[in-house]
């Protein structure tokens, strides 16, 4: 579904180019979920806003089922860290504002129903005439979702939704989100801090570092029946932490050795 091939892209900048990403590969299969992680700065935000067609690559190719993604996509949901939602609207029609925009001639009583049933899923229904502000935070993240899912995007793109979450909460939307998917098949990409959240949510890991950042490692993450926050999880979190470390280290080197050169 998501196919990213020799991706290097920089920013232009008044001192002159300022590169980002460099020959990033990496593939997505359709209703699968990857999970990217690596250090601030490293570029993986960049890579959502391309894989979305808010920004186009220096070279290489971004590839959503077979088709070159050369603008904004309406097969394209996106969640971000702040909800975002328009507190002049209640919590239903900020949910279907995406149909509004992808499908005008639908009608109304045809977008209500299908935001109904998504904040059902994510235990929201009795809430749908509230305001953003009367919502904890967890739950205007939890109508994030839902807005995110109305239109039902072939892709869903998750800039760090969770973070600034307490624990408590943040766990309780991992559960969700393997709900969801139950529930509304979707391929996902999501950009994280949080090792245990990666592993947790993801089928695979995708491991970027290197200043311009490039692919260091893809992790598949494989386990039989329901997955659990238990002592397994965390173990391998652990261990991906290593890994992640260790790249980072073996960048840094081939930068320091690099500029010594120069």
């Amino acid at each position: 579904m998501i196919e990213i091939a020799g991706v290097t892209h920089a920013y232009r900048t008044e001192s002159g180019p300022l590169p980002v990403l460099r020959d990033l590969s990496l593939s997505v299969p359709e209703n699968g979920f990857a999970a990217v992680v690596g250090p601030s700065g490293c570029g993986k935000s960049t890579l959502t806003r391309l894989i979305a067609g808010l920004m186009k690559p220096d070279t290489g190719d971004v590839r959503l089922h077979g088709e070159k993604v050369k603008g904004p996509k309406s097969t394209v949901g996106m969640a971000f860290q702040n909800p975002v939602l328009l507190e002049w609207r209640t919590i239903l029609d900020n949910v279907i504002l995406p149909l509004e925009i992808v499908a005008p001639r639908m009608p109304r009583k045809d977008r209500v129903a299908r935001a109904e049933h998504l904040l059902g899923l994510v235990g929201l229904a009795g809430f749908e005439d509230k305001r953003p502000s009367e919502l904890s935070g967890g739950m205007r993240q939890r109508a994030s979702l839902c807005r995110a899912l109305v239109h039902k995007p072939e892709v869903l793109i998750l800039d760090e939704p969770f973070g600034a979450l307490d624990a408590f909460t943040r766990e309780d939307l991992w559960q969700l989100m393997h709900t969801l998917r139950a529930e509304e098949p979707f391929t996902s990409l999501l950009i994280t801090h949080d090792l245990r959240e990666s592993i947790f949510l993801a089928d695979q890991v995708v491991v970027l570092s290197g200043r311009p950042a490039t692919t260091q490692h893809i992790l598949d993450v494989s386990f039989e029946g329901a997955r659990v926050l238990d002592d397994l999880y965390t173990q391998k979190a652990t261990d991906m932490l290593a890994i992640l470390r260790h790249e980072i280290q073996v960048a840094q080197g081939r930068a320091e050795t690099a500029e010594a050169a120069e």
